[in-house]
């Protein structure tokens, strides 16, 4: 969330930013701006049956390779299994509108750069699908490009944990979770790993220590046998790993003492999806839907990915529509509440606004992140 000048003073925008995260290297290897990598233009899964070229399907493993991922992010679920978020059977509260065109000649300084950009130039320039602005209740902006439309919905990525991370508020403000008990004590299988004696919250903030890399340009980190665990499809007759989350999570080891500093692993996230879902009975995608997106008025129905055995990627799995997740932005803004009902205990949404440990994230190195948490 970044902030600029808007109606004269300083706006931090509510937006839903859906890029096709583009390494430096495969970008300059292609050489293909936005325009020129629209799956739309270059005709990708379009025809009865599409050519062979402009296809992304499974088994193959590139569909998240540039150019092809720039349709692939909004189309996960004809790719992999999902898990439906039921937006219920109400109909959906429509968001009020004051379009203000003023804002695509807002300008600033992107990070290290000395040349002013427009706000419309920097759309294309970070291969922006969507974007939605709201500003004092009411949606300034929105924008569509690449493989999304209003009816479309995009893979929200880590954007994920966010979610997952409000349902863990939510059931420790109703006091069904204890922030400070052992993750052991809820989940006896994770005893044995790195997980089994650190704290829920410690979970919740990522300060746990775990021998674990996520560095995704290693092709040896542990974060490919964690994908290799995750992928629901059929395992290689050779493969000898673990099955699903839930088994990976099992065998993570401890890497020093907890609660000292933050690191990001998606893996903290998941295994607080299982301590959700052991707590509640519920998977995450279900209580997703009966804590939040039956109750925010939404649309459409959203979507998480799931592994072999059914279980939904609370650290990265969800897929949703720009409106709607502007719909959440609007339930944390007005401390837990829209259309007139109180739909997340505030207490939670103060837990959320006040953040953790500052020093503890400061270790991790962030420089553009000063005095920021998790």
């Amino acid at each position: 969330m970044n902030q600029v000048k808007y109606k004269g003073r300083n706006l931090a925008l509510i937006v839903y930013s859906m890029l096709a995260v583009i390494g430096s290297s495969s970008l300059a290897a292609n050489n293909l701006d936005d325009a020129a990598s629209d799956p739309q233009k270059l005709g990708m899964m379009q025809g009865f049956p599409p050519p062979v070229e402009k296809r992304v399907m499974q088994p193959d493993s590139n569909f998240f390779s540039f150019p092809k991922m720039r349709w692939t992010v909004c189309h996960i679920r004809e790719l992999m299994p999902t898990k439906q978020v039921s937006r219920g059977l109400g109909n959906p509260v429509p968001l009020p509108y004051q379009p203000d065109p003023a804002i695509n000649d807002v300008t600033f300084k992107p990070i290290g750069k000395d040349t002013p950009m427009s706000w419309q130039e920097s759309l294309a320039v970070n291969y922006t699908d969507g974007m939605l602005i709201m500003h004092q209740g009411k949606v300034v902006y929105e924008y569509y490009s690449g493989c999304l439309d209003e009816a479309g919905k995009h893979a929200a990525m880590s954007m994920t944990k966010s979610m997952t991370g409000l349902l863990a508020e939510v059931l420790i403000a109703e006091g069904a979770l204890d922030e400070n008990v052992e993750v052991a004590t809820l989940i006896p299988e994770l005893s044995e790993s790195a997980f089994g004696d650190a704290t829920v919250r410690e979970v919740m903030d990522m300060t746990t220590s775990l021998d674990y890399s996520e560095d995704y340009s290693d092709p040896k980190a542990d974060i490919w046998v964690y994908s290799a665990a995750a992928n629901p499809m059929t395992k290689p007759p050779e493969y000898k790993g673990p099955v699903g989350y839930y088994e990976y999570l099992q065998t993570v080891k401890a890497q020093g003492s907890h609660g000292q500093g933050f690191a990001y692993k998606t893996i903290n996230t998941d295994t607080l999806g299982w301590i959700i879902a052991r707590t509640s009975g519920q998977s995450v995608a279900d209580l997703f839907a009966e804590k939040i997106w039956r109750r925010i008025g939404a649309e459409q129905d959203a979507y998480f990915t799931v592994d072999a055995i059914g279980t939904p990627f609370a650290g990265g799995g969800l897929s949703a529509g720009l409106r709607d997740l502007g719909r959440v932005g609007l339930l944390m803004l007005n401390e837990g509440q829209i259309n007139g009902q109180q739909v997340v205990p505030s207490s939670a949404i103060q837990s959320i606004k006040q953040g953790a440990d500052k020093d503890h994230f400061a270790q991790a190195g962030y420089g553009t992140l000063p005095g920021g948490s998790y």
